[in-house]
């Protein structure tokens, strides 16, 4: 086992900053009720792409985008090589936030920006990164940008999907193209020393333990399904009860054994369905379709892949007299991440007295996707009550503040250290 790094000479950040830049980006798709509207490859999103280019031109980062719409900034190195890639995803849900995912961008540009000012060159490239699409808000499934980055994903596949309104990924890739004429394209995927993303929680186990730093251990696993039950439309006062193909009775059928079997598959299990549509939906008619999502996550592989397969076979039984059809949308195994970068984590935080614990992420992440590729880390801040994707979502300034200088502290830990011996691992 490689020991704990011993702390690194580590410039300040200036917590103000920080704050007055997450600030100013959420008045970008700013709601009337404290939260933010700025959905994947919206004017929105790409009008806090220009504010964060302009910021990062004025500090001499070279700004570059890949044909799947992801985003870096590059600060140079004194040498070259793979860069240490640090950020989050800029995107919002419709009601989303202030903090989830733009934490981690402008923590990291406050990263670039402390090096700048105090005039340390980094050994070797350090880069921000702005993920596309990581909420899935408007185009499902979310986390577009760092699955085609890791080859997961096919970038003609991703282009093809569209939003409630008809328009696509590709239309709007085209779009942000045109709208930075003068930013370089790139095929997506490069080599990378590391990754570190700093994210809040969305949870409350940071806030309840009075803990300012969560070194994430990994990311439960999930499963998406999107399920449809056809039947027959009919006339709700005619049609006998024993001829109808009712869609609605059948999902209620359905509904009711998968749930029986998520709670059978113990207390880490979550199971959601939503996103529920019915064809015709009017109030006379016997429903013919109905179309619904399920969202499925545990932390243990096994359990999350035998409770998938469960809850199929109970849609297939219970859905009769209706037909059935089940469509797997993602299926992203639990993922652990570098020993050496939670160890890192901790021991910033402890050099600092920050309060810092090793915790499991619930909520899926960017990150997910990268860890395969390189050693890869998670900083968790808290936030209030574990709200997120919610105008209510708020992280405290202190708190704000400590995780971008314990990212400070882990980025140069990571420079200093030579993956190719597997001392990241």
């Amino acid at each position: 086992m490689t020991p704990a790094p011993s702390p690194l000479f580590s410039p300040e950040i200036n917590g103000d900053r920080l704050w007055s830049r997450l600030m100013s980006m959420a008045e970008i798709g700013a709601r009337s009720d404290g939260g933010v509207d700025r959905q994947a490859l919206s004017q929105e999103d790409r009008d806090a792409m220009a504010r964060l280019i302009g910021w990062g031109e004025a500090i001499g980062l070279v700004p570059v985008f890949d044909t799947a719409g992801n985003l870096f900034l590059t600060m140079a190195g004194a040498e070259d090589g793979a860069p240490v890639l640090i950020g989050s995803h800029m995107d919002s849900q419709p009601t989303g936030g202030r903090f989830d995912g733009i934490y981690g961008v402008l923590a990291a540009f406050e990263v670039l920006e402390t090096l700048h000012e105090t005039g340390l060159v980094p050994q070797r490239p350090v880069t921000l990164v702005a993920w596309m699409n990581e909420e899935g808000g408007r185009f499902a499934p979310g986390m577009m940008g760092s699955e085609v980055f890791a080859g997961a994903r096919r970038l003609q596949d991703i282009r093809a999907t569209c939003d409630a309104n008809g328009i696509s990924v590709g239309e709007e890739l085209e779009t942000l193209a045109q709208s930075f004429p003068d930013v370089p394209r790139i095929e997506p995927g490069f080599p990378l020393h590391a990754y570190i993303e700093p994210h809040i929680e969305q949870a409350d186990r940071l806030e309840t333990t009075g803990t300012v730093i969560g070194a994430v251990t990994g990311i439960q696993g999930k499963k998406t399904y999107e399920v449809t039950l056809s039947g027959r439309e009919a006339h709700a006062g005619t049609e006998p009860m024993e001829r109808r193909l009712d869609a609605v009775q059948a999902f209620a059928r359905v509904a009711q054994a998968m749930q029986e079997i998520a709670l059978a598959a113990g207390p880490e299990i979550r199971f959601t369905i939503g996103r529920v549509e019915v064809v015709p939906n009017a109030p006379s008619v016997v429903p013919a379709r109905v179309t619904f999502r399920i969202d499925l996550r545990h932390p243990d592989n096994a359990v999350l892949n035998d409770t998938g397969r469960a809850i199929k076979t109970a849609a297939e039984r219970q859905a009769a007299p209706c037909d059935v059809s089940i469509q797997p949308m993602v299926d992203a195994p639990a993922n652990g991440f570098s020993p050496f970068l939670r160890r890192a984590i901790l021991a910033a935080a402890e050099t600092r007295h920050v309060p810092a614990m090793a915790l499991l992420s619930a909520a899926g992440h960017d990150a997910r996707h990268i860890a395969p590729l390189c050693p890869s880390a998670m900083i968790f801040i808290p936030c209030r009550g574990g709200i997120s994707h919610h105008p209510d979502e708020w992280a405290e300034p202190a708190h704000a503040a400590t995780g971008a200088q314990i990212l400070m502290d882990v980025v140069l830990q990571a420079i200093a250290a030579t993956s190719d011996k597997g001392d990241l691992e």
